[in-house]
């Protein structure tokens, strides 16, 4: 690949630490969040903890705004004066932001802003959130500087994409009552109670799975759902999410060791976009099984 230039593109919402970023020498747009009437940029503004300490303080629900074409339309024709010839843009999943139509628009937009340009981009939707895109991401960055073929690392990352799975749980129920996700006397009661839901989170659809009482009893839950969707879990790759809780981080990550066998990949926080809707008080399995199908996790009929 010495011959060919090739950048990587996506968006905050990748969760992609800021090392990893530096290694593999990919770009991360910010999403722009608003919360008590003030715009924040994430991952420029303030830190994922700041963002957790000013949602617990709020009384109000923070909101994203997706990333426009005239923004993505700017940001590809500085590649183009770059001379980079393949552009490898990794999206937030199309079926909950507009960023990734804007950003389909903005390519078609690109041929007005540099007129004949040759750059070629490879524009993909990955359909979920967080770090299970980002992280093979990194993966594909990671090999096509190594020099193998940009094709190749393209199909396995979308494979990759079309396995990954998210088991999420939230320690409270407070945002998602502010979020109107839940009805707010179902979040009190359920606060009062210890109810803990057990969400999956794929193809854009969020579905409860199971519900548990107490705290001490969602790893479990969570771990024992897991199983239920892959069928070796000691040969299943797996990362664990958190965003303000440490000792849940390692409660998680300790009983995720004796349970599928092995370390994760990567344990890595949660960034704005994601707890803006769940959240400062939750944790999450990422995890790589069978190609998903999307009648899994809709919601049955009436």
């Amino acid at each position: 690949m010495s011959d060919v230039k090739v950048a990587f593109l996506t968006d905050s919402c990748s969760d992609i630490p800021q090392e990893l970023t530096d290694k593999y020498g990919i770009d991360v747009i910010g999403f722009h969040i608003m919360l008590d009437g003030k715009e924040y940029l994430e991952r420029k503004d303030m830190t994922n903890d700041q963002f957790y300490e000013m949602m617990r303080q709020s009384k109000s629900v923070p909101t994203t705004a997706a990333i426009t074409q005239l923004e993505w339309v700017d940001i590809y024709a500085k590649y183009v004066d770059a001379g980079i010839q393949d552009l490898v843009h990794l999206c937030i999943n199309a079926g909950g932001s507009s960023t990734y139509n804007n950003a389909v628009k903005a390519a078609e937009l690109l041929e007005d802003e540099r007129p004949g340009h040759k750059m070629k981009i490879h524009l993909i939707d990955s359909h979920t959130y967080s770090m299970p895109y980002g992280w093979y991401l990194c993966e594909c960055a990671r090999k096509v500087r190594a020099g193998e073929p940009l094709d190749a690392c393209l199909r396995e990352m979308q494979d990759k994409l079309a396995r990954v799975e998210i088991c999420l749980a939230a320690y409270s129920l407070k945002q998602m009552k502010k979020s109107g996700r839940v009805s707010a006397a179902a979040a009190v009661v359920g606060d009062l109670m210890g109810i803990r839901p057990i969400i999956s989170l794929n193809d854009g659809i969020s579905k409860v799975e199971a519900k548990v009482r107490g705290d001490n009893n969602v790893p479990p839950a969570m771990v024992k759902w897991v199983k239920s969707r892959v069928d070796d879990v000691k040969k299943m790759p797996y990362m664990v999410a958190y965003s303000s809780s440490t000792a849940k981080r390692d409660e998680l990550v300790k009983l995720c060791k004796k349970e599928f066998g092995h370390a994760p990949l990567l344990v890595f926080q949660l960034g704005g976009v994601v707890s803006a809707n769940t959240g400062p008080d939750g944790i999450a399995i990422v995890f790589e099984g069978k190609p998903r199908r999307l009648v899994d996790y809709a919601v049955p009929l009436p």
